[in-house]
């Protein structure tokens, strides 16, 4: 029967983009470990292998997928080649801000950064693109305010590493929005740009023997090479895999990724998590499930109004 095949093929879909974004999410929350054995290394070192190594797996998936043509035609035009260099701007200082985190012992703030960062991208909608905030929505994000302020408060400035975390990729995914490609095709345009001072750093390091490539041991070769694919693969999961779920499932799902990161650094990594920490993410929390009930409440309400018959 058409309607039933139809639905298998949904739901198969559905299935597929599930276990896509959760091998994603999974890999963006084990990324700590990685990050700290690269701790011991220069940031700027690091950061330009992440992007110089990502690209020969961005553009091998590019092919296998068959999608050249769209790349082809996205390079010829400068209007896009200059909204590709802002998004690889942002991520950028998203990629260096992360890094630098893990290294000197900051990573519950990098959860903090990413648990915030839905709840920065309801308030960037509302303010950038003119979208209303339900009274859920309003809640959730005075309580993330809040969380920030008892943060502040208590260390006597601003909790600025989640809040660069939140607002750069919150930025990120708002003017990638407006970029005309498709993800894949997009996140190597990103890392093709940013290759280029990226491989110039490089080869300034290894001409001058400065470099932990070529002149420090193997061990740090083979990590300088693995940013690439712990970089990419992640990534490129998630953008296979979203454009199989609902925005909800997607919506719930980024949680998974800074949870495990927040159990990581309190449980592994044994930094301090006192009383003002648990009020804050405890504020965070009560704000992100909020924001949930909202969301799936608008999703329920957009199927209902699907289903029910015209009059």
């Amino acid at each position: 029967m058409p309607t039933q095949a139809i639905q298998l093929e949904a739901d198969s879909k559905a299935r597929r983009g599930f276990l896509l974004a959760l091998g994603a999410y999974l890999l963006w929350g084990l990324l700590p470990f990685y990050m700290k054995a690269v701790a011991h290394l220069p940031l700027a070192e690091v950061i330009a292998h992440r992007i110089v190594w990502s690209v020969p797996i961005a553009a091998a998936v590019l092919i296998w997928a068959g999608r050249t043509a769209d790349f082809k035609a996205a390079i010829r035009s400068p209007r896009i080649i200059s909204m590709a260099a802002l998004t690889a701007a942002l991520i950028s200082v998203n990629w260096g801000i992360y890094v630098w985190a893990i290294a000197v012992d900051r990573t519950i703030e990098t959860a903090l950064g990413y648990y915030i960062n839905p709840l920065v991208s309801v308030v960037v909608g509302a303010m950038l693109l003119g979208e209303r905030l339900d009274r859920l929505q309003v809640a959730a994000v005075v309580l993330a305010a809040i969380a920030v302020a008892v943060l502040t408060i208590d260390a006597g400035k601003l909790p600025w590493v989640s809040l660069v975390l939140a607002f750069s990729f919150a930025a990120y995914a708002f003017f990638r929005k407006t970029l005309p490609i498709g993800p894949s095709q997009g996140f190597l345009l990103e890392v093709l740009l940013l290759s280029v001072p990226a491989l110039g750093y490089i080869i300034y390091l290894v001409a001058s023997g400065q470099d932990h490539f070529v002149s420090s041991s193997l061990s740090d070769t083979a990590l300088l090479i693995g940013c690439g694919p712990v970089t990419a693969i992640p990534l490129l999961l998630f953008a296979f895999g979203a454009k199989l779920l609902r925005l909800s499932t997607i919506g719930i799902m980024q949680y998974i990724a800074p949870t495990i990161v927040f159990l990581i650094a309190v449980l592994i990594f044994g930094e301090p998590f006192g009383s003002t920490q648990a009020i804050a993410f405890g504020l965070i929390w009560t704000a992100l499930a909020i924001y949930s009930w909202s969301m799936f409440s608008s999703a329920r309400k957009a199927g209902a109004t699907s289903r029910a018959p015209a009059a």
